[in-house]
């Protein structure tokens, strides 16, 4: 399962063209970019992660828009008056105007028990901490947001791109774990 070979039309939408950061700042919600205003006027970091910036990168519309940052869940409580945080998973949900986003502090996993659900998470530092901990390639990239909340250059470290162009699904380290 490490290298499961996919039909290249299922999982990409043609070749990957370089990001175009103005058509991806107008397709991310007024929400998430206020956000990450907020976060980095704060002092904090806060990154688009996971499935939407591979959306993003296939040319699709998002179905949801993750929002990572270093701000602990009580940082971000404080931050955003009227946001929930009632999971231990470091999720904070932050309603808005536009809809309820939800910010999540970088993590670290520990063990799954069950081999879906980590049995404990832990609060990372870094960005690279939480997207080591991803399930696939695809899945561990990132977009960060400025205090404009523009987005900045796909962060990548590996090589969940050139598996997304190539139909490639790879596990994130060492699958057996």
């Amino acid at each position: 399962m490490a290298g499961l070979s996919l039909p290249g039309h299922e999982l990409t939408a043609g070749p990957l063209a370089p990001l175009d950061p103005h058509a991806a700042l107008a397709a991310i919600p007024a929400g998430i970019r206020m956000l990450a205003r907020a976060l980095r006027e704060a002092g904090h970091e806060a990154h688009l992660v996971g499935g939407c910036v591979r959306d993003l990168l296939r040319g699709e519309a998002p179905l949801d828009w993750d929002l990572a940052t270093d701000a602990r869940p009580d940082r971000l409580l404080e931050l955003f008056p009227g946001a929930r945080y009632e999971n231990r998973f470091g999720t904070v949900a932050v309603p808005l105007a536009d809809g309820t986003h939800e910010v999540t502090t970088f993590r670290r996993d520990g063990t799954y028990s069950d081999h879906r659900r980590p049995d404990d998470v832990t609060f990372g530092d870094t960005l690279e901490e939480d997207l080591g901990r991803r399930d696939f390639t695809v899945n561990a990239l990132a977009i960060p947001l400025d205090a404009d909340g523009e987005p900045g250059d796909v962060v990548d470290r590996v090589g969940g791109r050139a598996d997304l162009a190539a139909g490639l699904l790879r596990a994130v380290g060492d699958p057996g774990e």
